[in-house]
C-alpha cells in the first residue's frame, strides 16, 4: 500500500547553476547534501525535492522526473508487485537511511518504492 510521496528527484548537468536557480531563484533553502555535493534535497512542507548531478549516470531527458512513494512494508509490496508481473528496474537495496526497489511504469518510467529507516 502506498502511503505516501517520500521524495521527488530532478537529474541535473550543472550543479553550480541548478543550485542558484532552485536555491537563488526559487528560494529553497537546502536541508540535506550527500555525494560530495552531487545531490541537494529540500525540504518542501512535508515532501522533499532532490536534485542530483550524476553525468551520464541520471541525465535530463525524456526519462523525466523521479517519482518515490513511501511504502509501509517494502518487501510485501515488492512481492505483490512481483506476482503482477511489474518490471523491476532494480532490486531491493538498502542505504543508511532507507531501503529501495525501482519499478517501471509500462513506458518505462522509474518509480521508486522506498521505505525510510526509523
Amino acid at each position: 500500500m502506498i502511503t505516501e510521496i517520500a521524495y521527488t528527484g530532478t537529474p541535473v548537468t550543472d550543479m553550480k547553476r541548478a543550485r542558484e536557480f532552485y536555491e537563488g531563484v526559487l528560494g529553497l533553502k537546502p536541508a540535506t547534501e550527500a555525494g560530495g555535493g552531487m545531490w541537494i534535497e529540500y525540504k518542501i512542507g512535508s515532501g522533499t525535492l532532490a536534485i542530483g548531478c550524476y553525468g551520464d549516470d541520471w541525465k535530463p531527458s525524456e526519462q523525466g522526473t523521479c517519482l518515490a512513494f513511501e511504502v509501509d512494508d517494502l518487501d510485501a509490496e515488492t512481492a505483490r508487485l512481483k506476482s503482477r508481473g511489474v518490471k523491476f528496474a532494480m532490486e531491493t537495496m538498502d542505504t543508511p537511511v532507507c531501503r529501495f526497489a525501482i519499478i517501471q511504469d509500462p513506458d518505462g518510467n522509474k518509480i521508486f518504492l522506498h521505505k525510510r529507516k526509523g
